[in-house]
C-alpha cells in the first residue's frame, strides 16, 4: 500500500468530510426534534454540533489550500 502524497491526502480528506457532512445533513434533525425523545435515533443537537465541526474542518482545509496557492506552491509541496 502506498502512502498518499499531500495532494492526494487533501483530496481524500475533503471527500471524506463532504461525505460525512452529507450524511449529517440527511439525518434531518429538525424532524427528529418534533418526535418524543424516546423515539430518537440520535440527538438533534449532536447532529447540529457535528455539522458545525465538519463545516469548520472543510473551511480550514479550503483556507489552507488557498494559502498555499497564494504563496506560489502547490498543495503537498514542502516549505
Amino acid at each position: 500500500m502506498s502512502t498518499p502524497t499531500g495532494d492526494e491526502f487533501e483530496i481524500e480528506f475533503e471527500v471524506e468530510v463532504q461525505a460525512e457532512l452529507s450524511l449529517a445533513e440527511s439525518s434531518d434533525p429538525e424532524r427528529a426534534a418534533g418526535v418524543p425523545a424516546s423515539e430518537w435515533l440520535f440527538d438533534p443537537a449532536d447532529v447540529e454540533r457535528e455539522e458545525v465541526g465538519l463545516r469548520n474542518l472543510l473551511g480550514a482545509a479550503e483556507e489552507l489550500e488557498a494559502d498555499l496557492r497564494s504563496r506560489g506552491r502547490r498543495t503537498g509541496e514542502g516549505a
